[in-house]
């Protein structure tokens, strides 16, 4: 489990591509990569991945098929960062929300407003997942826990603070990126749970 409270930023050191596969290693700073095992989960902008090999803070991972064609993580070339939290442990405090670290689907920015003390990125609304999206509700992009702010028929926007900006990879974030995008499991049982309700009762 994660808390969509990003750590930092790791940078992406080697990348060996192979016909849907392919092993992705990363530098984590050295100090959250004390007690690190193999095997542990790790979420590299938002999606949850397993330590398959690590030496010092130089921490390696495997992709699959299926993380590469939902994720934005294919698209990374060496040099990039990407946001990452260890997983959560028994007693830690849960800053933002519960998170699994499964993502749904990529969306795109398609614009960003900056002022001297505001940052409002918008996102492409996505098709499957849209329903889920409803102001003030939380949502988590690239594995950042964040509050939906303004809904419209094609998209979606989230206000960012100065520490978010600092912290994780949207303080250099452009137009056009996809962003790994995971929906708050509690706002999805409830609307599949009232659709279903609403369609047995022949309403829907």
């Amino acid at each position: 489990m994660f808390t969509g409270i990003v750590q930092g930023k790791a940078r992406v050191l080697d990348l060996e591509r192979h016909p849907q596969f392919m092993r992705l290693t990363v530098e984590l700073p050295p100090a959250r990569a004390e007690r690190l095992e193999q095997g542990a989960s790790i979420a590299l902008n938002g999606t949850c991945l397993t330590v398959t090999g690590f030496t010092g803070n130089r921490v390696s991972f495997d992709l699959i098929v299926e993380t590469l064609r939902v994720t934005n993580l294919g698209d990374l070339k060496v040099g990039d960062e990407v946001n990452f939290e260890r997983a959560a442990r028994f007693g830690d405090e849960i800053g933002g929300h519960s998170l699994s670290g499964h993502v749904h689907a990529t969306v795109e920015i398609l614009d960003i407003e900056r002022s001297e003390h505001n940052c409002v990125v918008w996102f492409a609304l996505p098709d499957e997942q849209g329903k889920y999206i409803l102001p003030k509700g939380f949502v988590a992009l690239n594995g950042c826990s964040l509050t939906i702010g303004e809904v419209r028929q094609d998209r979606f926007n989230v206000y960012l603070i100065p520490e978010t900006l600092a912290v994780t990879g949207f303080g250099t974030a452009a137009v056009g990126e996809r962003i790994n995008l995971e929906v708050d499991s509690q706002t999805q049982a409830t609307v599949d749970t009232v659709e279903r309700l609403l369609q047995q009762r022949g309403l829907v």
